[in-house]
């Protein structure tokens, strides 16, 4: 009578504590509060698979610290081992060859996630990138979150192999027209029309510019200049002074898709006046040919933009321009720039754009950091001479050659040029599509007081982005994304 009465009370307390028939599934295994020495049954595969084929539940024991400890002995989906007659997926089917989410990979095609193995079935197979700390072997070669592999060390400084250049901005997975994994499929370098050779001291591979400006990703960074592509004592090329310019003998058209968006001009910073001329001189393009990851839908590249037009020619008509041009069939939202170019800056609620380049110190952007604060626009537009009170600082100009002293330019405090900082800009793409990314520098209306730039970090995102350019906040050194807070960030 007494224990009827104790489990009596227990039913309708619940205070008996689990035992060995309580059980959890899925997510409900894992985290929750429990009593030291309890223990459950569990099963933490998918819905429906417990006892299909070798797929079986373990037992859960809770720890001195009060918590649900592994699941022991269980046996969940893994991917189909086609060949061996055992219902690996647990789906109830055996050696099955088939694509039931639909991502174009078959069980017998390296796809370790067709339905039951993992909770996103479509976005894990052989042609996904591995998203870092989901805990997913999202493209199926056998190791959860790989370590970032390098592959920009012993690139030489010179290098005249486009694919070299990839590599240095952190893209390091080929791929082929032919097979289906993500990749970088070619890469050219030309003049911004596409055609011809670029000078080849226009282009370098760095450990760093300068003193203070650091790869973002891997152990080197890519640049390309309107004059020679280095820092004071580098070689291979050798540094030639930005002022003094180093005039090669290449131009060509600029790019036809991205001039004819804007009525067959060139698209300048608000109030500025329009750039003269209709040939890109001392240019340098790279264009990668990429297939995109099944499960990605955004990409970020770093860059830090640094001219010697600045301060003495900022909102002038002599300005270099630095692009870059996105290929893709995306058509969502947030939208991509109808005229292709990533590289440009929005302030917040404003309907004024501004192309990445030496305007960006004009009309208060912020993204004009690395200089000095003073009278900018004095010799090539002095109608429109102004200030600027948004330089934050020199470190990135230093051992570059844009901070030599030049009192006589604007002020007696100004350099020889100045410098963005570091930059993010993003990128929508459709998943699986081949894209075509165009990166490219030069000069417009002579061929004087050169620009360069430095590129890194590319990185893939599984969400959409707000595409365009912003300064790469000193709170999220590592986000691909980051933006400013003030600027919406759509998810899927």
């Amino acid at each position: 009578m007494r224990s009827l009465v104790l489990c009596t009370l227990c039913l309708v307390f619940a205070a008996c504590g689990p035992s060995s028939r309580d059980n959890c599934s899925g997510a409900s295994c894992t985290g929750g509060s429990c009593s030291p020495g309890d223990s459950r049954a569990c099963y933490t595969g998918a819905m429906g698979t417990e006892n299909v084929g070798p797929c079986t539940g373990g037992m859960q024991s809770c720890t001195s610290a009060g918590s649900w400890g592994d699941c022991m002995g269980e046996v969940v989906p893994v991917g189909e081992t086609c060949g061996d007659n055992i219902d690996n997926n647990c789906n109830g089917m055996t050696d099955e060859n088939v694509d039931s989410d639909g991502d174009g990979y078959t069980t017998c095609n390296g796809d370790c996630c067709d339905s039951t193995e993992c909770s996103n079935p479509a976005e894990v197979n052989p042609g996904a990138f591995d998203t870092p700390g989901d805990g997913v072997d999202n493209d199926c070669d056998g190791t959860v979150d790989n370590n970032v592999a390098l592959c920009d060390q012993g690139l030489m400084s010179n290098s005249a192999n486009a694919m070299d250049y990839a590599k240095a901005i952190d893209l390091c997975q080929t791929a082929t027209m032919m097979d289906k994994k993500w990749g970088v499929i070619s890469a050219t370098l030309t003049l911004p029309d596409g055609t011809g050779m670029p000078d080849p001291k226009a282009s370098s591979i760095r450990p760093h510019f300068g003193s203070g400006v650091m790869p973002q990703g891997g152990v080197s960074l890519m640049e390309i200049s309107s004059g020679v592509a280095a820092a004071q004592g580098d070689t291979n090329p050798s540094f030639v002074d930005f002022e003094s310019s180093y005039q090669s003998s290449k131009s060509s058209a600029f790019p036809s898709d991205f001039v004819s968006a804007h009525g067959g001009k060139l698209p300048n910073a608000p109030n500025c006046p329009e750039p003269s001329g209709s040939t890109a001189n001392d240019p340098v393009m790279l264009t990668l040919t990429i297939r995109v990851p099944t499960n990605a839908n955004s990409f970020s590249i770093k860059s830090n933009f640094f001219s010697s037009e600045y301060p003495e020619y900022t909102c002038s008509a002599f300005n270099d321009f630095f692009v870059m041009l996105l290929d893709s069939t995306y058509a969502g939202t947030p939208a991509n720039p109808t005229d292709k170019n990533l590289a440009f800056y929005q302030p917040p609620n404003s309907m004024s754009v501004y192309p990445v380049g030496v305007n960006l110190a004009s009309g208060d952007t912020g993204l004009f950091t690395q200089c000095v604060n003073g009278t900018i626009g004095c010799f090539g537009n002095p109608l429109s001479t102004s200030t600027i009170s948004t330089c934050a600082s020199q470190a990135e100009l230093a051992g570059t050659g844009f901070d030599t002293p030049k009192p006589s330019e604007c002020d007696n405090n100004s350099l020889e040029g100045g410098g963005t900082g570091w930059l993010t800009t993003t990128g929508n793409v459709v998943p699986g599509e081949i894209i075509k990314l165009r990166i490219a520098i030069w000069d417009t209306s002579d061929h004087m007081l050169d620009s360069l730039a430095v590129i890194d970090a590319f990185t893939w995102s599984a969400d959409t982005s707000q595409p365009g350019t912003v300064i790469l906040r000193a709170d999220q050194p590592n986000n691909p994304n980051a933006v400013d807070s003030t600027r919406p960030v759509s998810t899927l």
